[in-house]
């Protein structure tokens, strides 16, 4: 197809002198994929054939010029129109009625420009206009198997375009093509339209199943394959990753893993982001590369902020060692996110990766349950490939009971809860580690403080009894608490 995602998808693209149909609703990218399809088999150097019944040459020409492509002498437009004899005069200001033009004369003048122009790849646009001359489903199907048995004669490879304007329930070309496509345009209640794409046949051939977020940029389609966890396994030793911190390495039974994933929760204000990225910092100090796909905040005021912890983002940005991305969850789909984490990975050797936070993910999500699939998918991925994920996910109050908008701590392979508390008539933090499937951590809870050296913990708060629930008991004597530095 020369659209890499695509070929991913039909595991190495088309088989050569088949018939392949390719379906979808207008704006959906059919025109793109077909012109995509001549322009690679023109760079290997494959004479194309683009019949259209539907759109004028200067129309496709235009349509690929704002991609950046020029038709060159390899790939011949053949713009099937009628003769004027059949145009009265109150249609000569008009476009083409397909029932002008008879079914026969048609079908001739396709012959004869594929014998002249001997083309390896040919694009037919579109069937709606041979299914409205056919005027039966009859007819239709045995015009389309004509086409088929003389396209095989000729050993070329043909993609047949349907937009689905008439007879969208006729099913009769799926049984006749080798393999069916269908391209979907979703419109939500907020952003811009979503589009996806789904095999849904292809003979003697396995493929990728399900659904697939694409969409259409200045230089074609960009498809990006569902991801499957499974697929994608190496081998990497799972050490134990250590902190900056003593008392949060103690907490956390010596460091995180590699190859293991961290969920921060807590509500919002009690420095989830900040824990995040100076995990990721320890890594970056140890020689490795990370990233970070900020959803929630604004990339300078986010610098700023961590200038004033001592953290100089910016500077790390531009070295190199970390890749810090602003996301905005209402113009990305879910399969381009995770084709940018996967991205990270693969080619510029990401060891950390942070998503902050899962509440500005989940509003690219169509609903919770696909959130729940699609993180799934990526963790496991991210796993198996040595990276260390750290997840952040802001709970709705900000004392007493938490509630999150969505559960994801059974993915995680290591939960750590923030919570405020009062205390001696002041708002204070506190940090615990509810769950580590990767080894021992320690069950207490201590408090922390955030300031202009960054998060510094305390000792365990052994002598507070209901510090989770907001407001504790104090137990004890003497003075457990952190004091402000000075």
């Amino acid at each position: 197809m020369g659209i890499a995602g695509f070929d991913d998808i039909l595991t190495g693209g088309l088989t050569r002198g088949r018939v392949y149909l390719l379906e979808g609703n207008p704006g959906t990218g059919k025109t793109t994929v077909a012109t995509q399809f001549l322009m690679e088999g023109a760079r290997n150097g494959e004479r194309g054939l683009y019949i259209t019944l539907s759109e004028t040459e200067d129309e496709l020409r235009e349509s690929a010029a704002s991609h950046g492509w020029q038709f060159d002498d390899t790939v011949t437009i053949f713009e099937l129109v009628p003769p004027e004899s059949l145009l009265d005069e109150a249609q000569q200001q008009s476009l083409l009625y397909s029932s002008d033009l008879e079914l026969g004369e048609t079908t001739r003048r396709i012959f004869e420009t594929v014998e002249r122009v001997k083309p390896s790849r040919v694009v037919l646009d579109s069937l709606s206009e041979i299914r409205l001359l056919a005027q039966g489903s009859l007819r239709y199907r045995r015009q389309i198997l004509s086409l088929k048995h003389y396209f095989a004669k000729n050993g070329a490879t043909v993609l047949l375009l349907d937009d689905l304007t008439s007879g969208a329930d006729d099913k009769s070309v799926h049984s006749v093509a080798h393999a069916v496509m269908r391209l979907e345009e979703l419109s939500p209640s907020y952003g811009p339209e979503r589009r996806r794409l789904r095999v849904l046949k292809y003979r003697g051939q396995k493929y990728r199943g399900g659904f697939h977020d694409f969409c259409i940029k200045t230089g074609g389609i960009h498809v990006f394959p569902r991801l499957v966890s499974a697929e994608h396994k190496t081998n990497f030793e799972r050490t134990r990753l250590p902190t900056s911190s003593n008392e949060l390495n103690q907490l956390l039974g010596g460091g995180i893993e590699r190859g293991s994933s961290t969920l921060i929760i807590g509500p919002a204000g009690t420095g989830k982001s900040l824990l995040a990225l100076l995990i990721a910092i320890a890594a970056i100090e140890r020689g490795e590369r990370a990233a970070a796909f900020i959803f929630d905040e604004e990339l300078g005021l986010l610098f700023e902020r961590a200038k004033g912890l001592g953290i100089d983002l910016q500077g790390m940005a531009d070295s190199g060692s970390l890749l810090i991305e602003q996301v905005d969850a209402a113009e990305l789909s879910p399969g381009e996110f995770t084709q940018k984490a996967r991205s990270c990975v693969e080619k510029a050797g990401v060891t950390t990766l942070i998503v902050d936070s899962l509440n500005g993910y989940q509003a690219a999500m169509p609903e919770e349950q696909a959130l729940v699939l699609h993180m799934h998918e990526m963790l496991q991925y991210l796993n198996r490939q040595g990276v260390t994920t750290l997840l952040t996910v802001a709970q709705h109050g900000l004392v007493g009971d938490m509630k999150s908008p969505v559960d994801v701590t059974y993915l995680a392979d290591t939960v750590v809860l923030l919570r405020y508390f009062e205390a001696l008539g002041r708002v204070r933090r506190a940090i615990s580690v509810i769950k580590k499937r990767t080894g021992s951590h320690e069950d207490t809870i201590r408090e922390y403080l955030i300031d202009s050296r960054g998060i510094t913990l305390g000792e365990p708060l052994h002598e507070f009894q209901g510090v989770l629930k907001g407001v504790p008991t104090y137990l004890g004597e003497g003075q457990p608490l952190l004091r402000e530095r000075v």
